[in-house]
Protein backbone atom coordinates (compact mmCIF):
# COMPACT_ATOMS: atom_id res chain seq x y z
CA UNK A 1 0.00 0.00 0.00
CA UNK A 2 1.70 3.70 -0.99
CA UNK A 3 1.30 5.52 2.05
CA UNK A 4 0.50 9.50 0.51
CA UNK A 5 3.18 12.15 1.02
CA UNK A 6 1.86 15.45 2.62
CA UNK A 7 2.10 18.54 0.59
CA UNK A 8 3.20 21.48 1.31
CA UNK A 9 1.55 24.80 0.38
CA UNK A 10 3.51 28.48 0.35
CA UNK A 11 2.97 29.31 3.62
CA UNK A 12 4.67 26.02 5.55
CA UNK A 13 7.18 26.26 3.06
CA UNK A 14 8.01 30.07 3.63
CA UNK A 15 7.78 28.66 7.44
CA UNK A 16 10.26 25.90 6.92
CA UNK A 17 13.00 28.45 4.49
CA UNK A 18 12.92 30.90 7.94
CA UNK A 19 13.20 27.90 10.35
CA UNK A 20 16.47 26.98 8.46
CA UNK A 21 17.96 30.12 7.87
CA UNK A 22 17.49 30.65 11.04
CA UNK A 23 19.08 27.10 12.39
CA UNK A 24 21.79 27.87 9.28
CA UNK A 25 22.52 31.49 11.48
CA UNK A 26 23.09 29.96 14.83
CA UNK A 27 25.50 27.20 13.34
CA UNK A 28 27.24 29.87 11.59
CA UNK A 29 27.72 32.08 14.84
CA UNK A 30 28.53 29.27 16.76
CA UNK A 31 31.39 28.54 14.61
CA UNK A 32 32.65 31.75 14.25
CA UNK A 33 33.05 31.85 17.88
CA UNK A 34 34.41 28.75 17.86
CA UNK A 35 36.93 29.37 15.66
CA UNK A 36 37.34 32.93 17.81
CA UNK A 37 37.60 30.64 20.98
CA UNK A 38 38.72 27.69 20.46
CA UNK A 39 39.76 26.84 24.13
CA UNK A 40 36.25 27.41 25.62
CA UNK A 41 34.43 24.47 23.59
CA UNK A 42 37.88 22.42 22.45
CA UNK A 43 40.81 23.70 24.63
CA UNK A 44 43.01 21.75 26.50
CA UNK A 45 42.72 21.29 30.05
CA UNK A 46 44.38 23.96 31.40
CA UNK A 47 42.45 26.12 29.24
CA UNK A 48 39.09 24.46 30.70
CA UNK A 49 40.70 25.10 34.19
CA UNK A 50 41.10 29.07 33.76
CA UNK A 51 37.73 29.59 32.20
CA UNK A 52 36.15 27.55 35.05
CA UNK A 53 38.40 29.82 37.61
CA UNK A 54 37.97 33.42 36.02
CA UNK A 55 35.68 32.99 33.17
CA UNK A 56 33.82 33.34 31.28
CA UNK A 57 33.72 36.85 31.16
CA UNK A 58 36.83 38.72 29.47
CA UNK A 59 38.08 41.64 27.91
CA UNK A 60 40.79 40.21 25.74
CA UNK A 61 40.67 38.56 22.64
CA UNK A 62 41.50 34.72 24.19
CA UNK A 63 42.77 33.65 27.49
CA UNK A 64 44.91 36.87 27.98
CA UNK A 65 42.78 38.15 30.80
CA UNK A 66 42.30 34.62 32.92
CA UNK A 67 46.33 34.23 32.78
CA UNK A 68 46.27 37.59 34.09
CA UNK A 69 44.16 37.11 36.76
CA UNK A 70 45.93 33.85 37.45
CA UNK A 71 49.47 34.94 38.08
CA UNK A 72 48.95 38.25 39.38
CA UNK A 73 46.16 37.27 41.79
CA UNK A 74 44.86 40.24 43.56
CA UNK A 75 48.62 42.12 43.00
CA UNK A 76 47.57 45.84 42.30
CA UNK A 77 48.39 49.13 41.44
CA UNK A 78 51.34 47.31 38.85
CA UNK A 79 52.71 48.97 35.68
CA UNK A 80 51.97 47.90 32.23
CA UNK A 81 53.08 48.28 29.08
CA UNK A 82 50.60 46.93 26.22
CA UNK A 83 53.07 47.53 22.54
CA UNK A 84 49.79 46.87 19.62
CA UNK A 85 46.99 48.02 21.72
CA UNK A 86 44.57 48.94 19.33
CA UNK A 87 40.97 49.67 20.54
CA UNK A 88 40.66 50.89 24.60
CA UNK A 89 38.69 48.18 25.20
CA UNK A 90 37.73 45.55 23.07
CA UNK A 91 40.17 42.68 22.65
CA UNK A 92 42.36 44.69 25.10
CA UNK A 93 45.40 42.48 27.50
CA UNK A 94 45.21 45.33 30.16
CA UNK A 95 41.38 46.71 30.43
CA UNK A 96 41.02 44.63 33.37
CA UNK A 97 44.41 45.57 34.95
CA UNK A 98 42.80 49.21 34.71
CA UNK A 99 39.69 49.41 35.64
CA UNK A 100 39.34 46.84 38.16
CA UNK A 101 43.27 46.50 39.55
CA UNK A 102 43.73 50.24 39.50
CA UNK A 103 46.95 50.05 37.70
CA UNK A 104 48.90 51.84 34.93
CA UNK A 105 50.80 51.85 32.30
CA UNK A 106 51.52 52.55 28.61
CA UNK A 107 49.49 51.44 25.32
CA UNK A 108 51.72 51.62 21.96
CA UNK A 109 49.54 51.74 18.81
CA UNK A 110 50.67 53.55 15.54
CA UNK A 111 46.58 53.87 14.53
CA UNK A 112 46.00 57.67 15.78
CA UNK A 113 42.19 56.79 15.73
CA UNK A 114 41.88 55.16 19.17
CA UNK A 115 43.54 57.98 20.82
CA UNK A 116 40.22 59.31 22.38
CA UNK A 117 38.92 56.03 23.88
CA UNK A 118 42.09 55.77 26.17
CA UNK A 119 41.40 59.71 27.05
CA UNK A 120 37.93 58.97 27.46
CA UNK A 121 37.89 56.09 29.48
CA UNK A 122 41.58 55.01 30.42
CA UNK A 123 42.87 58.05 32.40
CA UNK A 124 46.11 55.83 33.81
CA UNK A 125 47.22 54.74 30.44
CA UNK A 126 49.33 57.10 28.29
CA UNK A 127 48.80 56.74 24.35
CA UNK A 128 51.66 56.45 22.26
CA UNK A 129 51.04 56.68 18.62
CA UNK A 130 53.95 55.24 17.10
CA UNK A 131 55.29 52.31 15.50
CA UNK A 132 57.38 49.94 17.59
CA UNK A 133 60.67 48.92 16.05
CA UNK A 134 64.57 48.73 16.59
CA UNK A 135 65.15 51.97 15.48
CA UNK A 136 63.47 55.31 15.97
CA UNK A 137 62.55 58.51 14.43
CA UNK A 138 62.48 56.72 11.01
CA UNK A 139 59.27 56.26 8.72
CA UNK A 140 57.80 53.00 8.04
CA UNK A 141 54.50 51.93 6.21
CA UNK A 142 51.57 50.08 7.99
CA UNK A 143 49.11 48.25 6.42
CA UNK A 144 45.62 47.93 8.14
CA UNK A 145 42.47 46.00 7.48
CA UNK A 146 38.89 47.37 6.90
CA UNK A 147 37.91 46.02 10.74
CA UNK A 148 41.14 47.78 11.95
CA UNK A 149 41.91 44.46 14.10
CA UNK A 150 44.68 43.49 12.22
CA UNK A 151 47.57 46.00 11.18
CA UNK A 152 51.56 45.48 10.42
CA UNK A 153 54.07 46.50 8.59
CA UNK A 154 53.76 43.33 6.40
CA UNK A 155 51.57 43.93 3.73
CA UNK A 156 51.12 40.00 2.60
CA UNK A 157 50.51 39.09 6.15
CA UNK A 158 48.12 41.63 6.71
CA UNK A 159 45.91 40.88 3.13
CA UNK A 160 45.26 37.38 4.03
CA UNK A 161 42.53 39.28 6.35
CA UNK A 162 41.01 41.23 3.94
CA UNK A 163 41.30 44.32 2.15
CA UNK A 164 44.20 46.82 3.47
CA UNK A 165 44.79 50.56 3.55
CA UNK A 166 48.27 51.08 3.50
CA UNK A 167 49.60 54.56 6.10
CA UNK A 168 53.06 56.14 7.06
CA UNK A 169 53.55 56.10 10.42
CA UNK A 170 56.81 56.92 12.94
CA UNK A 171 58.80 54.26 14.86
CA UNK A 172 60.28 54.06 18.01
CA UNK A 173 62.20 51.46 19.87
CA UNK A 174 60.61 50.61 23.35
CA UNK A 175 63.36 52.16 25.09
CA UNK A 176 63.41 55.20 24.14
CA UNK A 177 59.38 55.57 24.32
CA UNK A 178 59.84 54.21 28.05
CA UNK A 179 62.89 56.60 28.81
CA UNK A 180 60.87 59.67 27.80
CA UNK A 181 57.76 58.81 29.74
CA UNK A 182 60.14 58.15 32.72
CA UNK A 183 59.25 54.51 33.37
CA UNK A 184 61.90 52.48 35.00
CA UNK A 185 60.08 48.83 35.92
CA UNK A 186 57.29 46.88 34.32
CA UNK A 187 55.14 43.82 35.74
CA UNK A 188 53.33 43.15 32.48
CA UNK A 189 54.55 43.58 29.14
CA UNK A 190 52.06 42.41 26.42
CA UNK A 191 53.34 42.69 22.58
CA UNK A 192 51.38 42.08 19.33
CA UNK A 193 52.69 43.71 16.23
CA UNK A 194 52.13 40.62 13.67
CA UNK A 195 55.62 39.70 12.92
CA UNK A 196 57.34 42.79 14.25
CA UNK A 197 57.94 41.40 17.32
CA UNK A 198 61.58 40.39 16.89
CA UNK A 199 62.20 44.06 15.71
CA UNK A 200 60.38 45.69 18.99
CA UNK A 201 62.22 42.91 21.24
CA UNK A 202 65.71 44.65 19.31
CA UNK A 203 64.85 47.63 20.72
CA UNK A 204 64.29 46.90 24.41
CA UNK A 205 66.65 46.44 27.06
CA UNK A 206 64.73 43.96 29.08
CA UNK A 207 67.21 43.17 32.07
CA UNK A 208 66.99 47.25 32.62
CA UNK A 209 63.00 46.98 33.28
CA UNK A 210 62.47 43.41 34.13
CA UNK A 211 58.77 42.67 33.36
CA UNK A 212 58.04 39.59 35.96
CA UNK A 213 55.12 38.34 33.01
CA UNK A 214 55.81 38.93 29.38
CA UNK A 215 52.58 38.06 26.77
CA UNK A 216 53.71 38.02 23.27
CA UNK A 217 51.83 36.09 20.26
CA UNK A 218 54.06 34.51 17.99
CA UNK A 219 53.65 33.43 14.64
CA UNK A 220 55.19 30.78 13.16
CA UNK A 221 57.40 32.70 11.24
CA UNK A 222 58.73 34.71 14.02
CA UNK A 223 58.95 31.98 16.74
CA UNK A 224 62.33 31.19 17.13
CA UNK A 225 63.66 34.54 16.69
CA UNK A 226 61.18 35.26 20.37
CA UNK A 227 62.59 32.35 21.87
CA UNK A 228 66.20 32.92 21.02
CA UNK A 229 65.75 36.53 22.51
CA UNK A 230 64.31 35.32 25.60
CA UNK A 231 66.57 32.68 25.90
CA UNK A 232 69.48 35.16 26.06
CA UNK A 233 67.83 36.85 28.43
CA UNK A 234 67.41 34.10 31.06
CA UNK A 235 63.17 34.27 30.80
CA UNK A 236 61.64 30.97 30.19
CA UNK A 237 58.21 29.72 28.84
CA UNK A 238 55.27 29.50 31.77
CA UNK A 239 54.49 25.59 31.55
CA UNK A 240 51.38 26.13 32.93
CA UNK A 241 50.11 28.90 30.01
CA UNK A 242 51.59 26.57 27.28
CA UNK A 243 48.75 24.48 26.59
CA UNK A 244 45.84 27.27 27.66
CA UNK A 245 46.93 30.08 24.97
CA UNK A 246 48.39 28.71 21.36
CA UNK A 247 48.55 32.40 20.35
CA UNK A 248 50.85 33.64 22.73
CA UNK A 249 54.49 32.68 24.66
CA UNK A 250 54.15 33.55 27.99
CA UNK A 251 57.28 34.53 29.76
CA UNK A 252 58.46 34.89 33.35
CA UNK A 253 62.34 35.65 34.74
CA UNK A 254 64.20 32.00 35.09
CA UNK A 255 62.89 31.23 38.49
CA UNK A 256 60.23 33.21 38.80
CA UNK A 257 57.50 31.45 36.78
CA UNK A 258 55.30 31.04 39.75
CA UNK A 259 53.00 33.17 41.73
CA UNK A 260 54.98 33.39 44.80
CA UNK A 261 56.40 37.29 44.58
CA UNK A 262 53.27 38.81 44.85
CA UNK A 263 53.35 42.87 44.27
CA UNK A 264 54.22 44.99 47.62
CA UNK A 265 52.55 48.60 47.70
CA UNK A 266 52.85 48.23 43.62
CA UNK A 267 56.10 47.25 43.49
CA UNK A 268 57.58 43.99 42.46
CA UNK A 269 61.06 45.06 43.08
Amino acid sequence: MRIPQPKLNVIELAMWSTLVAILAGCLAFYYGQSQLLPFVSHGSDEAQALAKAYGPSRNSEHAEEWILKDFFRDAREGVFVEVGANHHQRFSNTYYLETVMGWSGVAIEPQVKFASGYRDHRPRTTFVPVFISDVSNRQATLYVTEHDLVASSNKHFTAAFGEVTPSTVTTSTLDDVLDRLGIDRIDFLSIDIELAEPQALAGLSLGRFAPRLVAIEAHPPVRQQILDYFARNQYVLIGRYWQADPHNFWFAPLGRTGTDAPLVNGSSH
